[in-house]
C-alpha cells in the first residue's frame, strides 16, 4: 500500500520520525521511496553559476554575499552562448537537466531577454531547464513559462523560526510568495533548504513541515549540508553531525513520497558509505560536476564511479537517448576551465 500525500503534517509527526531507531526509519524511508522511483536510478542535473557574487543580500552561509569578503571573483551575466556551450558539455557527460543560478536578489527586467533566449537554448538540447534568480514577480514567472523554463529553484533555507538568524534582507514570507509566483505559473518547484546552520533538531523538522505542507509538494527537493566559506559568518560552524544527515533526507523522502530529494551541497565532505546511505535514505538527484555554484562538488568521473560501485544508473527522461547516458558512466570527463565571455549587467 503506497503512502499517503499530506499535507498536514504537525512537527510533533515529524520529531517521532527523527527519533526512530536509524533502522527502522532507513526501512521505512526505502519502503517509500520503492513504492514511488525505480530505486536504481538517479536524476543528475549539472549546475551553472550564470552570474556571480555581488549580492545584496545578507544570507550569512553565502559567499556570494556582497556584504562579505571570501575572496570571490565576482562575474557579470554570461553571454548566451557561453551558457549554451556549457549545457552541451554537461548533455554530453549524461546530464538531464541544467540548471543556471544568478547571484540576484531578483532579476532586473532589462536581464530577462537573456535569461530567456538561455532557456530557449537548452531546451533546443532537449534538456530540462531550470533557474534560481531570486525573487520572482507574477509577471516575470510567466514569461519564464512562457520561454520554456521547466523548474524554478528557491530555497526556504530553514524553518520560519530560525530563518531570521540567517537572514534579515529578505522575509519567510518573502520566499513563499515567489514560490506561489512559481507554481501559479505552470513551472515545477524546486525547494529545499540547509542543515548544519546551527539550527536545532526541532528547526529541521520546521523546515521539512514547510515544504510538505505546502498545497503542492515541491517536485525537486534539494538537502544542502552547510559548506563553511572563510569570510561568512559560518565559517567556524561546528562539524554537522553526518547520521543527522541521513536522517532528514529520510525523513524528507516519507513527508514527500512523489519528490525528487536532491542529495546536494556539501557532497565533499561526504565519503561514498554516507553518500551510499543517502540514497538508501532516498536521496534519487544529485548536482554533477566539479563546481556547485560557487563550492566544491565531486567530480563527474567519481560520480560515475560511484554509480557503478552501487549499481546506479542516470534517471532517463522521455527523449533522451541510452546511449548518452552509457557513455556518461564508462567516459571520464573533466570540465576545462575556459574564460568565459558577459554581460555588463549591473551589480543587484
Amino acid at each position: 500500500m503506497q503512502a499517503a500525500i499530506r499535507h498536514d503534517w504537525s512537527i510533533d509527526e515529524i520529531q517521532k520520525l527523527f527519533k526512530l531507531p536509524f533502522n527502522d526509519l532507513l526501512f521505512k524511508a526505502q519502503t517509500v521511496h520503492r513504492q514511488n522511483f525505480n530505486p536504481n536510478e538517479v536524476q543528475v542535473s549539472t549546475l551553472l553559476s550564470i552570474k556571480t557574487g555581488a549580492c545584496p543580500e545578507d544570507c550569512k552561509y553565502c559567499p556570494q554575499s556582497a556584504r562579505y569578503d571570501t575572496g570571490l571573483d565576482k562575474e557579470k551575466l554570461m553571454e548566451v552562448e557561453a551558457v549554451l556551450e556549457k549545457a552541451r558539455l554537461a548533455k554530453k557527460n549524461g546530464s538531464t537537466r541544467f540548471c543556471m543560478g544568478a547571484a540576484w536578489r531578483n532579476p532586473k527586467d532589462r536581464d530577462i531577454p537573456y535569461i530567456v533566449k538561455m532557456i530557449e537554448g537548452v531546451r533546443d538540447l532537449n534538456l530540462e531547464t531550470c533557474m534560481t534568480l531570486g525573487m520572482l514577480t507574477k509577471e516575470q514567472a510567466i514569461t519564464l513559462k512562457q520561454a520554456g523554463l521547466d523548474y524554478y529553484n528557491h530555497n526556504l533555507d530553514t524553518s520560519p523560526e530560525f530563518y531570521g538568524e540567517i537572514i534579515t534582507t529578505r522575509t519567510f514570507k518573502d520566499r513563499l510568495d515567489t514560490l506561489e509566483n512559481v507554481r501559479a505559473s505552470g513551472m515545477k518547484v524546486c525547494s529545499g533548504g540547509i542543515v548544519g546552520m546551527g539550527e536545532k533538531a526541532t528547526d529541521r523538522a520546521g523546515l521539512l513541515r514547510s515544504l510538505a505542507n505546502l498545497e503542492e509538494h515541491p517536485d525537486s527537493v534539494p538537502i544542502n549540508m552547510l559548506v563553511r566559506v572563510e569570510g561568512t559568518p559560518m565559517a567556524e560552524n561546528e562539524d554537522f553531525d553526518h547520521f543527522e544527515f541521513i536522517k532528514t533526507i529520510a525523513v524528507a523522502r516519507i513527508l514527500m513520497p512523489k519528490s525528487h530529494v536532491r542529495l546536494s551541497a556539501g557532497r565533499t565532505e561526504m565519503n561514498e558509505q554516507m553518500q551510499a546511505l543517502c540514497f538508501f535514505a532516498g536521496a534519487n538527484s544529485i548536482f554533477y560536476g566539479e563546481k556547485l555554484l560557487t563550492t566544491e562538488n565531486p567530480e563527474a568521473n567519481h560520480d560515475m564511479e560511484l554509480f557503478g560501485k552501487l549499481g546506479i544508473e542516470p534517471e532517463k527522461r522521455h527523449g533522451y537517448s541510452d546511449e548518452v547516458t552509457e557513455a556518461a558512466l564508462l567516459e571520464t570527463v573533466v570540465e576545462s576551465q575556459e574564460p568565459a565571455l558577459f554581460y555588463d549587467a549591473a551589480v543587484q
